[in-house]
Protein backbone atom coordinates (compact mmCIF):
# COMPACT_ATOMS: atom_id res chain seq x y z
CA UNK A 1 0.00 0.00 0.00
CA UNK A 2 1.31 3.40 -0.71
CA UNK A 3 0.14 6.68 0.45
CA UNK A 4 0.44 10.06 -1.23
CA UNK A 5 -0.61 13.75 -0.03
CA UNK A 6 -0.51 16.14 -2.93
CA UNK A 7 -0.88 20.05 -1.53
CA UNK A 8 -2.90 19.33 1.37
CA UNK A 9 -4.00 22.48 3.03
CA UNK A 10 -6.27 22.82 6.58
CA UNK A 11 -7.28 25.52 8.78
CA UNK A 12 -9.62 26.60 11.18
CA UNK A 13 -11.39 29.71 12.27
CA UNK A 14 -10.99 30.76 15.66
CA UNK A 15 -13.83 34.10 15.98
CA UNK A 16 -12.37 36.35 13.12
CA UNK A 17 -8.92 34.43 13.04
CA UNK A 18 -7.90 31.79 10.65
CA UNK A 19 -5.24 29.80 11.79
CA UNK A 20 -3.28 27.93 8.88
CA UNK A 21 -2.78 24.52 10.43
CA UNK A 22 -1.27 22.50 7.16
CA UNK A 23 -0.17 24.38 3.86
CA UNK A 24 0.62 22.81 0.61
CA UNK A 25 1.70 19.91 2.23
CA UNK A 26 3.37 16.81 0.32
CA UNK A 27 4.35 13.61 1.44
CA UNK A 28 4.56 10.02 0.54
CA UNK A 29 4.87 6.14 2.10
CA UNK A 30 6.28 3.66 -0.26
CA UNK A 31 4.49 0.03 0.72
CA UNK A 32 5.95 -1.44 3.65
CA UNK A 33 7.42 1.78 4.81
CA UNK A 34 7.32 2.45 8.31
CA UNK A 35 7.48 6.39 8.83
CA UNK A 36 7.23 8.85 11.84
CA UNK A 37 6.37 12.57 12.10
CA UNK A 38 7.10 14.68 14.99
CA UNK A 39 6.48 17.93 16.02
CA UNK A 40 5.44 20.12 18.90
CA UNK A 41 2.09 20.18 20.60
CA UNK A 42 -0.32 22.30 18.92
CA UNK A 43 1.86 21.45 15.71
CA UNK A 44 -1.28 20.24 13.99
CA UNK A 45 0.09 16.34 13.97
CA UNK A 46 -3.49 14.86 15.16
CA UNK A 47 -5.29 16.99 12.85
CA UNK A 48 -3.00 15.49 9.77
CA UNK A 49 -3.64 11.94 11.03
CA UNK A 50 -7.78 12.91 10.63
CA UNK A 51 -6.84 13.94 7.33
CA UNK A 52 -5.25 11.05 6.35
CA UNK A 53 -7.80 8.32 8.24
CA UNK A 54 -10.78 9.98 6.32
CA UNK A 55 -11.92 11.25 9.69
CA UNK A 56 -11.82 15.10 8.81
CA UNK A 57 -11.87 16.89 5.53
CA UNK A 58 -9.23 19.40 4.12
CA UNK A 59 -9.75 22.49 2.70
CA UNK A 60 -8.08 21.41 -0.45
CA UNK A 61 -5.44 18.84 -1.64
CA UNK A 62 -5.43 15.27 -1.96
CA UNK A 63 -5.06 11.85 -0.35
CA UNK A 64 -4.34 8.68 -2.49
CA UNK A 65 -4.34 5.29 -0.66
CA UNK A 66 -3.13 2.87 -3.34
CA UNK A 67 -4.33 5.73 -5.95
CA UNK A 68 -7.55 5.65 -4.24
CA UNK A 69 -8.00 9.71 -3.58
CA UNK A 70 -9.95 9.78 -0.09
CA UNK A 71 -10.71 13.44 -0.87
CA UNK A 72 -13.56 13.05 -3.74
CA UNK A 73 -15.02 9.64 -1.85
CA UNK A 74 -18.59 10.69 0.32
CA UNK A 75 -18.48 9.75 3.83
CA UNK A 76 -20.41 6.43 3.61
CA UNK A 77 -17.37 5.67 0.71
CA UNK A 78 -14.95 6.66 2.85
CA UNK A 79 -16.16 5.00 5.92
CA UNK A 80 -16.64 1.63 3.87
CA UNK A 81 -12.80 2.42 2.26
CA UNK A 82 -11.44 2.43 6.35
CA UNK A 83 -12.86 -0.46 7.27
CA UNK A 84 -11.57 -2.57 4.86
CA UNK A 85 -7.66 -0.57 4.14
CA UNK A 86 -7.31 1.79 7.34
CA UNK A 87 -6.75 1.20 10.95
CA UNK A 88 -5.95 3.39 13.43
CA UNK A 89 -4.06 2.84 17.08
CA UNK A 90 -4.90 5.94 19.12
CA UNK A 91 -3.34 7.57 22.43
CA UNK A 92 -6.18 6.91 24.86
CA UNK A 93 -7.12 3.20 23.76
CA UNK A 94 -10.58 3.65 22.98
CA UNK A 95 -11.74 -0.07 23.80
CA UNK A 96 -15.25 -0.49 24.09
CA UNK A 97 -15.29 -0.80 27.89
CA UNK A 98 -18.14 -3.71 28.74
CA UNK A 99 -16.64 -5.81 26.15
CA UNK A 100 -13.74 -8.26 26.84
CA UNK A 101 -10.25 -8.00 25.20
CA UNK A 102 -11.61 -10.99 22.70
CA UNK A 103 -14.96 -9.02 22.33
CA UNK A 104 -12.90 -5.93 21.71
CA UNK A 105 -10.66 -7.74 19.21
CA UNK A 106 -13.41 -9.43 17.12
CA UNK A 107 -15.06 -6.35 16.87
CA UNK A 108 -14.04 -4.85 13.26
CA UNK A 109 -14.49 -8.46 11.88
CA UNK A 110 -17.56 -9.10 12.75
CA UNK A 111 -18.22 -5.36 11.60
CA UNK A 112 -16.94 -6.19 7.70
CA UNK A 113 -17.80 -9.78 7.92
CA UNK A 114 -14.48 -11.25 7.99
CA UNK A 115 -13.90 -15.03 7.41
CA UNK A 116 -12.85 -16.75 10.44
CA UNK A 117 -13.18 -14.48 12.81
CA UNK A 118 -12.92 -15.89 16.27
CA UNK A 119 -9.57 -17.92 14.85
CA UNK A 120 -7.87 -14.60 13.68
CA UNK A 121 -8.91 -12.59 16.71
CA UNK A 122 -7.48 -15.38 19.31
CA UNK A 123 -4.64 -16.13 16.92
CA UNK A 124 -3.86 -12.27 17.23
CA UNK A 125 -3.96 -12.17 21.34
CA UNK A 126 -1.42 -15.04 21.57
CA UNK A 127 0.94 -13.43 19.20
CA UNK A 128 0.97 -10.36 21.50
CA UNK A 129 1.00 -12.58 24.94
CA UNK A 130 -2.53 -11.81 25.94
CA UNK A 131 -4.14 -15.02 25.89
CA UNK A 132 -4.31 -15.48 29.74
CA UNK A 133 -5.77 -11.97 29.92
CA UNK A 134 -8.54 -12.48 26.54
CA UNK A 135 -11.37 -12.74 28.72
CA UNK A 136 -10.82 -9.32 31.01
CA UNK A 137 -12.60 -6.47 30.86
CA UNK A 138 -10.36 -3.10 29.69
CA UNK A 139 -10.94 -2.05 33.73
CA UNK A 140 -9.37 -5.41 34.85
CA UNK A 141 -6.06 -4.80 32.28
CA UNK A 142 -3.23 -2.54 33.15
CA UNK A 143 -2.26 0.23 30.67
CA UNK A 144 0.07 -1.42 28.61
CA UNK A 145 -2.88 -4.73 28.20
CA UNK A 146 -5.00 -2.10 27.11
CA UNK A 147 -2.38 -0.63 24.25
CA UNK A 148 -1.58 -4.10 22.97
CA UNK A 149 -5.69 -5.23 22.97
CA UNK A 150 -5.71 -2.07 20.76
CA UNK A 151 -2.72 -3.04 18.95
CA UNK A 152 -4.31 -6.10 18.01
CA UNK A 153 -7.67 -5.09 17.25
CA UNK A 154 -5.80 -3.30 14.55
CA UNK A 155 -4.07 -5.28 12.71
CA UNK A 156 -6.73 -8.55 13.19
CA UNK A 157 -7.95 -6.75 10.16
CA UNK A 158 -5.09 -6.79 8.46
CA UNK A 159 -5.36 -2.96 7.28
CA UNK A 160 -3.36 -1.50 4.33
CA UNK A 161 -2.64 1.24 6.48
CA UNK A 162 -1.86 1.65 9.97
CA UNK A 163 -1.98 5.09 11.75
CA UNK A 164 -0.96 5.78 15.39
CA UNK A 165 -1.54 8.36 17.22
CA UNK A 166 1.08 9.08 19.83
CA UNK A 167 0.90 5.41 20.36
CA UNK A 168 3.16 5.48 23.97
CA UNK A 169 1.90 8.56 24.97
CA UNK A 170 -0.18 7.29 27.93
CA UNK A 171 2.20 5.14 29.28
CA UNK A 172 4.70 5.39 31.62
CA UNK A 173 8.23 4.62 29.95
CA UNK A 174 9.68 1.97 30.96
CA UNK A 175 5.81 0.06 29.81
CA UNK A 176 5.83 2.07 26.62
CA UNK A 177 9.67 0.59 25.53
CA UNK A 178 7.70 -3.09 26.16
CA UNK A 179 4.88 -2.11 24.17
CA UNK A 180 6.43 -0.49 21.24
CA UNK A 181 8.58 -3.53 20.68
CA UNK A 182 5.47 -5.60 20.66
CA UNK A 183 4.20 -2.93 18.58
CA UNK A 184 6.86 -3.03 15.62
CA UNK A 185 7.44 -6.60 15.54
CA UNK A 186 3.94 -7.14 14.46
CA UNK A 187 3.60 -4.55 11.86
CA UNK A 188 7.24 -5.95 10.63
CA UNK A 189 5.64 -9.73 11.05
CA UNK A 190 2.28 -8.77 8.81
CA UNK A 191 4.73 -6.22 6.55
CA UNK A 192 2.01 -3.35 7.32
CA UNK A 193 2.66 0.27 5.97
CA UNK A 194 2.57 2.39 9.13
CA UNK A 195 2.50 6.27 9.94
CA UNK A 196 3.49 6.93 13.35
CA UNK A 197 2.22 10.31 15.01
CA UNK A 198 4.53 11.34 18.34
CA UNK A 199 6.50 13.90 20.28
CA UNK A 200 8.57 11.00 21.19
CA UNK A 201 12.23 11.43 19.20
CA UNK A 202 13.27 7.57 20.81
CA UNK A 203 9.85 6.34 19.02
CA UNK A 204 10.51 8.11 16.59
CA UNK A 205 14.10 6.78 15.41
CA UNK A 206 12.50 3.35 15.61
CA UNK A 207 11.05 4.03 12.01
CA UNK A 208 12.70 4.22 8.94
CA UNK A 209 12.08 7.65 8.32
CA UNK A 210 11.25 10.61 10.26
CA UNK A 211 9.60 13.95 9.61
CA UNK A 212 9.09 16.81 11.26
CA UNK A 213 6.00 19.11 11.11
CA UNK A 214 6.27 22.69 11.36
CA UNK A 215 4.59 25.94 10.39
CA UNK A 216 2.25 23.77 8.65
CA UNK A 217 4.94 21.66 6.47
CA UNK A 218 6.69 18.71 6.99
CA UNK A 219 10.71 18.28 6.11
CA UNK A 220 12.45 15.32 6.49
CA UNK A 221 14.50 15.08 9.04
CA UNK A 222 16.43 12.00 8.97
CA UNK A 223 15.89 8.64 7.09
Amino acid sequence: MSLEIKDLSKSFTQGEHKIQVLQNLNFAIESGEVVSVIGQSGSGKSTFLSLVAGLDRADSGHILVDQEDLTEMNETRITQFRASNISLVFQQYHLVSHLTALENVLLPLEITKAPSALLRANQILDEMGLTPRKNHLPTQLSGGECQRVAIARALVVRPKLLLADEPSGNLDIETGQKVMEVFFQMIRHYRTTALVVTHSEVLARRCQKTFTLKDGRLLETHP
